[in-house]
């Protein structure tokens, strides 16, 4: 069998995993892998590698993806989705893997409605595909996320301020939750709930008044204030997906409630670092079970499927249920942070 792969938009510290354990996983039973340069992009342009054992061995600590990566969508080019089964035809795909988050998988999908043999295996920080416990690289971020708060309560306590810290996550907050939760923060925001800045100054003055020297606010990037909230966003600001380009969220909040409080505050966006740097342990595990797992799918010709992980076991589902709708925070987490104080 000669399996295609790509690897398609946002990065994580453990896509490169996931590649090299269905790249070791298909030599070990004799298939073919040949990976499509920087996702979709790749397979409209035929741009194409071979993969083999001696590409990926050493990839186990190596963030990021070797193959690169682009939010390009078939489906918002004239031809585009003719023009990906042929060239994918003429690669001799007889199977495509690929790897990424509902944009990537969701094209994979619409494509094996027109006959290609697809498997994906999510993959985004975010950890919002609704079928998954967990996503590759969810992990890795969290690791990353955990340690920007912890770094940022030293500094916020030397000089005795609220420190506001920005994290990624446009429509769900599990990031920001776990994160804030592991990192110790004051106040979480999440985007599945608009929040109210008068409720989080007098929040951040209470803890002060109570003895509090310095305050933590984790807020996620798509985290809403209420007077805010349905705001029009420009068309030029929205990506080949139709997401808005977020990111501000943090230093508002900042000038925010230095203005409103009198409490001297800083803000730290943490951007693109939680998508680099070296896997976590539990991350290189559950990418190297996904990747074997999604050459096994591909062996025993079940398509159109999506490698997930439910507690502790791996498995896998209908695209259409795990793109079906996003995994949100639910209501009983979100407030999850007030119960300690």
């Amino acid at each position: 069998m000669r399996i295609g792969v790509l690897t398609g938009g946002g990065d994580s510290p453990g896509t490169n995993v996931a590649l090299r354990a269905l790249v070791l996983r298909a030599a070990k039973r004799d298939h073919q892998v040949v990976a499509f340069l920087d996702g979709w992009k790749g397979v409209l342009n035929g741009e194409f590698r071979e993969l083999v054992p001696t590409d990926v061995r050493e990839l186990i600590a190596v963030g990021g993806t070797i193959i690169g990566s682009s939010r390009t969508n078939p489906f918002n080019t004239e031809g585009g989705p003719e023009l990906c089964i042929r060239q994918l035809r003429e690669a001799k795909v007889d199977a495509l893997i690929t790897i990424g988050g509902d944009d990537t998988n969701g094209v994979a999908h619409r494509l094996a409605e027109h006959g290609v043999k697809v498997v994906g295996i999510p993959q985004t920080i975010d950890n919002d595909l609704g079928a998954t416990d967990y996503s590759v690289g969810f992990h890795s971020a969290l690791h990353t996320v955990t340690e920007a708060l912890d770094r940022l309560r030293t500094t916020g306590h030397s000089h005795h301020r609220v420190m506001v810290c920005e994290i990624m996550g446009r429509d769900s907050g599990w990031l920001t939750l776990f994160g804030g939760l592991a990192g110790g923060a004051d106040i979480i925001l999440l985007p599945e709930e608009h929040f109210d800045i008068d409720t989080v100054c007098a929040e951040l003055k209470r803890l002060h008044q109570e003895g509090a020297d310095y305050s933590i606010v984790a807020v996620a990037e798509g985290a809403v204030p209420q007077e805010l909230a349905g705001q029009v966003v420009e068309e030029e600001e929205r990506d080949a997906f139709g997401h808005v380009r977020l990111g501000g969220i943090g230093k508002w909040l900042a000038q925010e409630i230095e203005k409103r409080t009198g409490l001297e505050t800083r803000d730290v966006t943490l951007g693109h670092l939680q998508r680099g740097g070296p896997p976590t342990a539990a991350e290189r595990v559950l990418a190297t079970r996904m990747g074997i797992k999604a050459v096994g799918l591909c062996e025993s010709g079940q398509f159109d499927m999506m490698v997930v992980v439910r507690g502790l076991e791996i498995g896998a589902v209908p695209m259409t249920e795990a793109l079906q709708q996003n995994r949100m925070v639910p209501p009983e987490l979100v407030h999850l942070n007030e119960l300690l104080g």
